[in-house]
């Protein structure tokens, strides 16, 4: 069917609401905006669906969830493995999320699969934890991580607490486009569910092992202790889920002084206080900041919507300075690695793992360390595949990973990155930095002069409609076929991860990268600097990764904008 096609049917339909049916009418006379809803499904990827809540096949909204549900459901039901005690099912704060849940559980249950559905809004890694604690065959969360308002999305795991492998997210998306997004549904009455057996409802209880386990991975409450007794951290939860657990933790290792920003610990979908609940950004910080300006604190924590994300200000001089999650990724790593070295609990072949788009700081900090490094693609999910390897073959153990994009994990017990912990370990980290007479500004530029000068930019090309992810594949694929001697800085090798290969500029020389094949083009520049390419897997834009180096922070800073000046030049050429 064409897209005029499915936009009657969804009119005509009796399984479509009266609401729906309404808000189709208001676009009826805009045939632009028809194309936009209904020339394709929303696609389903290793990040399961993002998109605006809008009726339509490309909306979030209750018709497209059922249906990713009813895929997910025939999946597991065919995939030849153990249920266990079925799909464990979580949400955060945006507007439909319970809604959108709630209907995930009734297809599910509707299957006969048994459905664990937390009371209320949780952060993202507590899902993780939970898959495993109930010996799940998969989860599911509702949330749109840090996108604004508009956005929800379904985030899909498996039995091991990590977001769906490649191969579990091609096979739901093929039987989603096998099955009938009304006619092939099943749903069930949740209260009819629950009486048959098929429902269980999961809170406090789970609260107490998760957070049990994010307090085993403290490593420095002394350095709390010993802090000033007026050493206060500002918090905000930007409207979201980790809004009772991150004071909690807080409290928990011995920080006296936690002070919320009241407004933003209100729990809303609408984020009325923030142009965009990303603590990535200083700009969402601003109502903290006042209030840490008053309280004259120094430390300001933020996290997501779903509270997987942690995002961190310090007060240096007058200014409130936002730490970018490489700076802040480095720090935790040197801290950890520090702290457990001096406490003689690092354990045997500790490792480290991080994305291949993440500063190559790590590296070297492991590298003087005696601590394994592994890299692998973006997305937290490969972390996880690399935690349960180790675990698996006995040659590692992890403590530590971390992504550019404000994500980190320390500890087993969770298969996704955790603002909750990651929080706590900030605080602590802050603690032990202040009974030095540093604050984490200060602490950063130690780790320079120690390590070398490291400066990193991510920026981003946005593509625009219905067919934008077809735009954006088409660039990737014009990018690829430009085999550039200079991108800023003369380049070295080429690694091309979608043809697993590695060239040598110099002497022609092709190997293997040793992974699996992903659409990524990765550039090893002079002076040991940097650049990464790759399409974004939740939104129609191509991100670039600037990773620089130099014999001081200058020289970084310098070779940071002649790459950048490098690949706009590119880019431009591509036009």
């Amino acid at each position: 069917m064409n897209y005029l096609d499915n936009y009657y049917r969804w009119l005509e339909s009796d399984a479509v609401d009266e609401d729906t049916k309404k808000e189709l009418r208001e676009i009826q006379g805009n045939p632009e905006e028809i194309e936009s809803r209904f020339t394709s499904m929303l696609e389903f990827g290793t990040a399961g669906l993002r998109g605006v809540m809008q009726a339509g096949l490309n909306g979030m909204n209750v018709y497209t969830v059922r249906h990713a549900t009813q895929a997910f459901a025939n999946i597991i039901r065919n995939c030849g493995e153990s249920i266990g005690d079925g799909v464990t099912i979580a949400h955060d704060c945006r507007n439909n999320s319970r809604v959108f849940a709630c209907e995930a559980a009734s297809v599910l249950m509707a299957n006969g699969i048994h459905v664990n559905l937390f009371e209320d809004l949780r952060p993202t890694p507590e899902l993780s934890f939970a898959i495993r604690e109930t010996d799940s065959i998969a989860g599911i969360n509702i949330t749109a991580s840090h996108n604004t308002k508009e956005f929800n999305g379904y985030k899909a795991y498996w039995a091991d607490g990590a977001q769906m492998p490649p191969e579990h997210a091609e096979k739901v998306s093929q039987e989603m486009a096998r099955i009938d997004i009304f006619d092939d549904i099943q749903l069930i009455d949740l209260e009819e569910a629950a009486s048959g057996g098929l429902l269980t409802i999961i809170g406090a209880e789970m609260d107490e092992k998760y957070m049990s386990a994010v307090l085993a991975q403290s490593v420095g409450r002394e350095f709390v202790a010993a802090a000033p007794d007026d050493f206060e951290i500002v918090f905000t939860p930007f409207h979201g889920a980790g809004y009772r657990l991150v004071p909690e933790v807080l409290h928990r290792i011995g920080m006296k002084h936690i002070i919320p920003v009241p407004e933003q610990m209100v729990v809303d979908g609408n984020f009325p206080t923030v142009a965009s609940p990303n603590p990535e950004n200083v700009e969402g910080f601003k109502m903290a900041i006042a209030l840490a300006k008053e309280k004259d604190s120094e430390l300001i924590i933020g996290t997501d919507p779903d509270a997987d994300r942690c995002g961190v200000v310090v007060r240096n001089g007058e200014e409130y300075q936002a730490l970018t999650g490489n700076q802040i990724g480095v720090l935790l790593l040197d801290y950890l690695i520090t702290v457990r070295k001096a406490k003689g609990i690092l354990p045997e072949n500790a490792a480290a793992v991080k994305s291949i788009v993440t500063t190559p700081m790590a590296n070297r900090i492991c590298e003087m360390n005696d601590v394994s490094i592994h890299e692998v693609f973006t997305g937290f999910k490969f972390i996880g595949e690399k935690i349960k390897e180790f675990r698996e073959t006995g040659e590692y153990n992890f403590i530590f990973g971390f992504e550019e994009s404000i994500g980190f994990l320390a500890g087993t017990y969770a298969r996704d990155k955790d603002a909750v912990v990651a929080s706590m370990l900030v605080a602590e980290m802050a603690c032990y930095y202040r009974n030095r007479n540093m604050n984490l500004v200060q602490a950063l530029q130690a780790l320079y002069e120690k390590y070398g000068f490291y400066r990193e930019h991510t920026s981003s090309v946005q593509y625009e409609g219905f067919d934008a992810g077809e735009k954006m594949r088409a660039r990737m694929d014009r990018i690829r076929e430009e085999v550039p001697t200079e991108i800023g800085l003369p380049v070295l090798r080429i690694r091309d991860y979608e043809k697993q290969e590695i060239l040598d500029r110099a002497t022609g020389e092709r190997v293997s990268t040793g992974m699996e094949p992903s659409n990524v083009l990765y550039y090893e520049l002079a002076d040991r600097c940097n650049l990464a390419v790759r399409p974004s897997g939740t939104e129609p834009k191509i991100k670039i990764y600037v990773m620089a180096q130099g014999d001081s922070m200058e020289k970084a800073e310098a070779n940071l904008r002649c790459i950048e000046d490098g690949i706009m030049e590119m880019l431009k050429r591509e036009n």
